[in-house]
């Protein structure tokens, strides 16, 4: 019986985390079948269920507060969740718009790595941000649904058809690497995650 312990422990609001990364791994898809044959219509798919898992993310904690029925393992799966959907689901779409050269690479795995600390940080100091009604007061770096701005700008780009060889900013050869200045919008948003500086009230 102790096998399905787990399954028990669950509660309403992490199916909307689990909708939540199920939505971050369809886009991953849709920018792995663009990379194959790329057609707009499958940019806008990955934006369109990326806007759902926002609309998921914000739910499972509405709904969390509303049954009073948050918990350590609801905590850690919106961890994991928005780590899959906005943190690799948007580096994934600009690898596949043509933000692929050598350090045009490193600069995304910057970007998603500084995700996951930043949600790593947050879980391991919620306790000692929140106040006396136990509500965490502000966020200590950007928020990593931030990231869906970088999503729009994807999506723009592909509907202007400024994506591979017509990427705004061109490719600079770097070390013998290729680097697209755009994605230095992605080295940005990772750092403004892992800032301690910066810090957001949370409503």
């Amino acid at each position: 019986m102790q096998r399905f312990s787990m399954i028990r422990s669950f509660h309403v609001a992490d199916l909307f985390t689990l909708a939540n990364a199920a939505s971050g791994t369809g886009a991953i898809f849709f920018a792995m079948a663009y990379v194959a044959a790329p057609t707009p219509s499958k940019i806008y798919a990955a934006g369109i269920v990326l806007l759902f898992a926002v609309v998921f993310d914000v739910l499972d904690g509405r709904v969390a507060r509303w049954r009073h029925s948050a918990s350590p393992l609801g905590r850690e799966l919106d961890s994991l969740a928005d780590s899959v959907s906005f943190g690799v689901a948007p580096a994934c779409l600009a690898y596949a718009v043509g933000l692929n050269g050598a350090w045009d690479t490193v600069a995304l795995i910057f970007f998603v790595a500084s995700g996951i600390s930043r949600l790593a940080r947050y879980n391991v100091t919620a306790d000692e941000l929140s106040d006396e009604s136990g509500k965490v007061a502000y966020f200590e770096g950007t928020p990593i649904p931030t990231s869906l701005a970088l999503v729009v700008v994807l999506v723009v780009l592909v509907a202007l058809d400024r994506v591979g060889g017509a990427l705004p900013g061109g490719a600079l050869s770097v070390a013998g690497g290729g680097l697209h200045p755009l994605v230095l919008l992605f080295v940005l948003s990772g750092s403004l995650m892992i800032s301690k500086t910066v810090r957001i009230p949370k409503p």
